[in-house]
């Protein structure tokens, strides 16, 4: 049973790890997968230019003329699957994320009809879950589910380490963009994802999108991707660079709309103090920490989305 299959990459500044992924789709053949789409982020690093040069026709490059964030180039990428491809199923990835050996003829084996995306195991190069890319399911949709989620936070309504070795696929509400089979019939229902978001919760919103609009979505752990992100350094408990606070904090609101209905507003307010509590860990930094915290409390109660990245630059430093 063979579906037509292309890949999405979204990529900026990470030559090294573009390379690995690529490697890893294209050992594929072209029956299993058509093409593997490149949207390049405004890359300085010669990226660019190895593109350029690659050999394999099956690689398409979308090069922006300026970085669009993460959510910015998944929506230029499924817009051009949607547009320019046959393809039924498109499967998504950042950079440093890339299908394990076998994971696309899987996929392209087995009946796929039954969901309108699928969402796989995603586990670290040293073999650990990882945690960025656990599955979840929405706690405001059934009592119970908000019942585990008061109780259990995080670990309440991401699936736990069960599902991983589970004999057969579970239905949930969502994953991430790493590792996420998206059909053609998903795209119909849920339309593209949001651009403006820049980066973070944009995989969320997209996939609350598919379910509220009819869509299904399953969680199979027959399919397997490493993320290359294990070490990020150590966590001091801050966001950093300083200017993601506006982003991550804006966009945790849109998604906490999105997915709590009529509680959206004590749960946002619960949020956004703890929030502006943090203040205190950000040593030399705490007014731009609690500029970029409360405008991006402003624009995520009014949804709005039109901050550029330059103004979010200005907060985050206004001395420059």
């Amino acid at each position: 049973m063979t579906h037509r299959l292309v890949a999405l990459v979204v990529t900026r500044d990470r030559l090294d790890q573009l390379q690995k992924t690529l490697a890893a789709l294209l050992v594929s053949d072209a029956d299993v997968l058509g093409e593997v789409i490149v949207v390049d982020n405004q890359s300085g690093d010669g990226t660019a230019d190895w593109l350029a040069a690659h050999k394999d026709i099956r690689v398409t490059v979308l090069t922006q003329g300026a970085n669009l964030g993460g959510a910015g180039g998944f929506e230029v990428g499924l817009a051009y699957v949607r547009d320019h491809t046959d393809a039924d199923w498109v499967v998504m990835m950042d950079d440093d994320g890339r299908p394990a050996a076998g994971t696309l003829e899987t996929f392209q084996n087995t009946n796929r009809a039954t969901r309108e995306a699928w969402v796989t195991a995603v586990r670290y190069p040293s073999g650990g879950i990882c945690e960025m890319n656990r599955p979840w399911r929405n706690p405001f949709w059934s009592f119970g589910g908000f019942l585990k989620g008061i109780a259990g936070g995080r670990g309440g309504f991401h699936i736990d380490d069960s599902a991983y070795a589970a004999p057969a696929p579970i239905d949930i509400d969502g994953g991430s963009f790493v590792g996420l089979f998206w059909s053609r019939r998903a795209i119909e229902k849920a339309g593209l994802p949001q651009g403006r978001l820049f980066l973070y919760g944009d995989d969320v919103l997209y996939s609350l999108a598919l379910r509220r609009a009819g869509g299904r979505v399953a969680f199979d752990p027959g399919l397997h991707f490493q993320h290359d992100c294990e070490t990020f350094g150590e966590d001091d408990g801050t966001i950093q660079p300083l200017w993601k606070v506006y982003y991550m904090r804006r966009n945790q609101l849109m998604v906490y709309r999105s997915a709590a209905g009529l509680l959206f507003y004590p749960v946002a307010a619960a949020f956004a103090l703890r929030w502006w509590m943090q203040a205190k860990r950000y040593a030399g930094q705490g007014a731009a920490y609690r500029a970029l915290l409360k405008r991006a409390i402003k624009d995520g109660f009014a949804q709005r989305t039109d901050m550029t990245f330059d103004d979010v630059q200005k907060l985050a430093h206004p001395d420059r």
